[in-house]
């Protein structure tokens, strides 16, 4: 049998910052990493459209936290510890230099994660970190102040051990087994499906800045909308998705949104229309987009106005102006069901956060349990947010499982 000071469950991304931070921080320590697939780092691999999204250009922990539906107020106090510049650092250190984009994501300058998924490589290599594949956790049980591992390719002993295996049913149901809540996981980052005649044949159309509402719920958001295939996306999208996750789940994805393209009201929509009739009198309303809306979506807007074509602005009728009111500010559309987000599939779910001391991510129910990344009932809208919780977490727990 073997044994380890210290055995990572999980080769993603959470694991390797783990298991090379213990391993750097005290080279005396002998450390594993137990990964279930043939290669790790599969989501650093596809993230940000295979460039990874390291992290995102945020810098205040307060600021930083409103992008978590899950784990807000528990990540405050480590995001002081270990922080968005930490990781910039971290990366820099080891020769991955990174860029800041317009919208705030950080990627390395290479617009490659093979830089990243080298780097964890070769610095596990460097800090003699035993990285094992194809070894599957079947069991973990404590045996005499040490934790007996049995895998597919055998059992191991381990003084402390972390798990980094993401959303994981089965590693979920070992944790119950030794006495941890799961809260059951339902998707976060998704895409709506919507069937309808104002955005079909349209795909690829943005609405720059646009107010999302789920009728009958306090849940909104905005920011560009992008007209899809199947329906809707972009970041207006992917945060309702995300801080709506349990809700919408609830509603087995069936729901009304109403979408204000302008972010107006509706009377003082209204006022601008009715200035319009007189501005543009001759011009047809069809072929004379308003608002900085892209010409496909108005004129989509303007036919389920009871318009045509060759309505001219004079000849609007008080009906028309207010239904054209209303398609702008409050368009109501009816989501059928959801699609995932490229495939970067992120749940809602995981260790109920009660049970981990974030002062060191270590199990309050078990000493020497800690936890990193997506196990945990933490996850956050797009744009290099989840990975940022990964590193804050698996950084703070290698500094105490260094500790021997």
């Amino acid at each position: 049998m073997k044994q380890y000071n210290v055995i990572v469950v999980g080769g993603g991304a959470a694991g390797f910052f783990a298991a090379i931070n213990i391993a750097e921080q005290n080279s005396n320590l002998k450390v594993a990493i137990l990964e279930r697939g043939k290669e790790g780092l599969q989501k650093v691999k596809i993230s940000g459209g295979g460039r990874c999204n390291v992290t995102h250009a945020e810098f205040i922990p307060s600021e930083l936290v409103l992008n978590y539906p899950r784990g807000e107020k528990e990540l405050l106090g480590p995001f002081h510890q270990f922080m968005t510049g930490d990781t910039i650092q971290w990366f820099e250190d080891r020769g991955v230099a990174l860029k800041i984009e317009e919208d705030g994501r950080m990627f390395p300058i290479t617009n490659s994660s093979k830089t990243i998924i080298d780097c964890f490589l070769n610095e596990a290599k460097k800090h003699k970190v035993d990285v094992l594949y194809n070894h599957a956790l079947k069991s973990v049980t404590k045996s005499d102040e040490k934790w007996l591992l049995e895998t597919s390719q055998g059992d191991f002993l381990a003084d402390k051990i972390m798990m980094a295996t993401g959303s994981n049913p089965k590693i979920w149901k070992l944790l119950e087994d030794l006495g941890h809540t799961i809260s059951q996981p339902v998707p976060s980052l998704f895409t709506f499906d919507i069937k309808d005649e104002r955005i079909a044949d349209i795909p690829g159309v943005v609405a720059l800045d646009v107010e999302v509402k789920v009728v009958d719920t306090n849940l909104w958001s905005e920011g560009p909308l992008l007209i899809t295939h199947v329906g809707m996306s972009a970041p207006s999208i992917l945060k309702l998705s995300a801080f709506g996750a349990i809700e919408l789940a609830k509603r087995d994805y069936k729901f009304q949104i109403e979408v204000n393209f302008i972010k107006q009201p509706f009377q003082d929509c209204m006022e601008t229309l009715k200035q319009l009739k007189q501005d543009l009198a001759k011009k047809t309303v069809f072929k004379s987009a308003q608002f900085e809306l892209p010409k496909r979506l108005w004129q989509k807007l303007v036919l389920a106005s009871q318009m045509t074509d060759e309505t001219r602005w004079a000849d609007l009728s008080k009906s028309q102006t207010e239904q054209l009111a209303s398609q702008l500010t409050k368009a109501i559309f009816n989501v059928s069901g959801k699609s995932t987000f490229k495939e970067e599939f992120v749940t809602a779910g995981g260790i109920n956060l009660k049970e981990v001391n974030f002062k060191t991510f270590e199990s309050k129910h078990h000493k020497h349990l800690y936890f990193a990344g997506e196990i945990l009932n933490i996850d956050a809208v797009t744009g290099g947010f989840n990975f940022q919780n990964a590193w804050s977490g698996a950084y703070i727990a290698a500094k105490h499982m260094s500790q021997s």
